[in-house]
């Protein structure tokens, strides 16, 4: 489950590339396996017209966080400036397209109080990427697949933070 496994995203000069490389270990307590949390993902940036790469952003490890990884395994959704990309450790995070520095990051793997009274929890990130319009930006938060986080929300965030 390496390379890009859902989709990049583009404008008129650069690609935008989220990295899985998931790697799996095997559980001592089980013959099953599950998600390194200190390997995979990254972001990157390359010129559409020679390939070459603008940037790279590393991942951010997860430490000791069960059924987490930093692989980077979600579509990515670009905007003018703004590239975003979520990860199997619950992160929704948004790159600076010039330069792949981070200006927003949300965890999503955290318990919501929803419009419906419904207890609901967000997971890892994977599969469809965000979409966005109207001024707002759609998440699915939840994905137990391969050893992700389990979760079963959708969010939905403003420019504004209403």
């Amino acid at each position: 489950m390496g390379g890009v496994q859902w989709g990049s995203a583009a404008d008129a000069n650069t690609i935008y590339v989220a990295n899985s490389d998931i790697l799996r270990v095997m559980l001592p307590y089980a013959n099953n396996t599950d998600a390194d949390p200190k390997r995979g993902g990254g972001m990157y940036a390359l010129r559409l017209d020679t390939g070459k790469q603008v940037w790279f952003t590393p991942p951010v490890g997860c430490g000791e966080k069960k059924r987490c990884s930093p692989a980077q395994s979600q579509a990515v959704t670009a905007i003018p400036g703004v590239a975003f990309s979520g990860s199997v450790d619950g992160h929704l995070r948004a790159y600076d397209a010039a330069n792949g520095k981070v200006v927003w990051d949300v965890d999503t793997a955290v318990g919501y109080k929803t419009a419906n009274g419904v207890t609901a929890h967000g997971g890892s990130l994977d599969g469809a990427g965000p979409v966005i319009g109207g001024g707002i930006l759609y998440v699915n938060s939840g994905y137990s697949s391969a050893g992700g986080m389990p979760g079963n929300v959708l969010l939905a965030f403003s420019v504004d933070g209403k």
